[in-house]
């Protein structure tokens, strides 16, 4: 029996201000809550987020330690037990840590990004890394997060290279989800992506094609504006439903391969998957649309050469690494509607060295 569908978080609400009425959005969830704090962030983010959780919630707090590993995840499920919500305040591996954590302690979740830098917060996905920074794998969860409340105000205030860094990897979403439709491959939770899925994929690289650019320069001078408010939403909840419900594949295939190399560690998720995005488009033999998202992400600061991305000193070695673990077999190269081989990967990278106009 073939089965399609969709899936979302419970509530999303987004606005500028909103991270004061947490504790009020929250309550119906539970009354004793968990809350990881980004450790970039922590000491700012705490009497903010004691004074937003009111008279509503019974509030413990938790610095993140920085990695969505193992023993992250272990050590603030010790601390979050008996809680009836955990909440994650912060970037992408704080939210992932947060979202295991309250599966595993069987809490609500409850996810507030600090920046837009990419599609974590709406999914029922966490991706736990080695200490060493490479991925280990993909853990997926029974359930989307309860609640996903974004202030855009604080969002605004951060660098701007993080809300570029989300225009990277909601630009992966439709290109992932029409390979998926094509392939008629499974999605993320392996049923096969409803039509909803693929249009919302498509809503969103419309979105960020038309506000992407002034979004960031709303963003340098920290006001949360209509263009920005339009991309926020676009790189957390229309790219989370669709990259979770239309599928993923090698332009996050490509990501994982990337970071096996320590020259990429310190790049954004989001800035790797921009060079995945090219590279698959290199491999399809998609010659205009590669031309059309190069110079896009050229007008929204994301890299375009694998120097961008750090790799400035390509070796054969290290190419051949990066498309081996890109191409992984059952991993999600296959979700491509054509064969991807290490040998294509390979020469894809090549073509993105340095920067070169057709």
């Amino acid at each position: 029996m073939r089965i399609s569908g969709a899936r979302f978080p419970g509530r999303y609400i987004q606005g500028a201000g909103l991270i004061g009425r947490l504790g009020v959005e929250a309550a119906p969830l539970g009354k004793r809550a968990f809350c990881l704090l980004d450790r970039g962030l922590a000491d700012r983010l705490a009497p903010i987020v004691h004074a937003a959780a009111g008279d509503e919630l019974a509030l413990a707090t938790r610095t993140h330690g920085g990695e969505c590993s193992e023993a992250e995840i272990d050590a603030a499920a010790d601390s979050a037990d008996g809680a009836d919500i955990v909440i994650g305040v912060g970037g992408g591996k704080c939210l992932d840590t947060a979202k295991a954590v309250a599966h595993r302690i069987g809490a609500a979740s409850v996810i507030v990004p600090t920046i837009a830098a990419s599609d974590a917060p709406c999914s029922a996905l966490a991706v736990v890394y080695r200490e060493d920074g490479t991925v280990a794998y993909d853990m997926f969860l029974p359930r989307n997060p309860d609640l996903v409340l974004v202030d855009t105000s604080i969002i605004a205030a951060a660098p701007a290279r993080f809300l570029a860094a989300g225009i990277g990897d909601a630009l992966a979403t439709f290109y992932e989800a029409e390979s998926g439709r094509k392939a008629d491959a499974p999605n993320c939770w392996n049923t096969h992506g409803a039509g909803v899925a693929f249009e919302i994929a498509r809503l969103c690289r419309d979105v960020i094609f038309e506000h992407g650019p002034a979004a960031l320069a709303d963003c340098d001078d920290d006001r949360a504006s209509p263009a920005l408010e339009k991309v926020v939403e676009a790189n957390i909840l229309l790219s989370g439903i669709g990259f979770e419900s239309g599928g993923v594949a090698g332009a996050h295939a490509i990501h994982h391969g990337l970071c096996e190399l320590d020259d990429v560690h310190h790049h954004l998720h989001g800035e790797k998957v921009a060079i995945g995005v090219l590279a698959m488009l290199l491999i399809a033999g998609e010659d205009a649309e590669f031309a059309r998202v190069r110079t896009f992400c050229e007008a929204v600061r994301l890299p375009t050469t694998l120097a961008g991305v750090g790799i400035t000193d390509v070796t054969d070695e290290k190419l051949a690494r990066v498309a081996e673990r890109a191409c992984r077999p059952g991993d999600i190269m296959d979700n491509e509607p054509m064969a991807v081989t290490p040998a294509d990967v390979i020469g894809a990278l090549r073509q993105l060295i340095r920067e070169t106009r057709t």
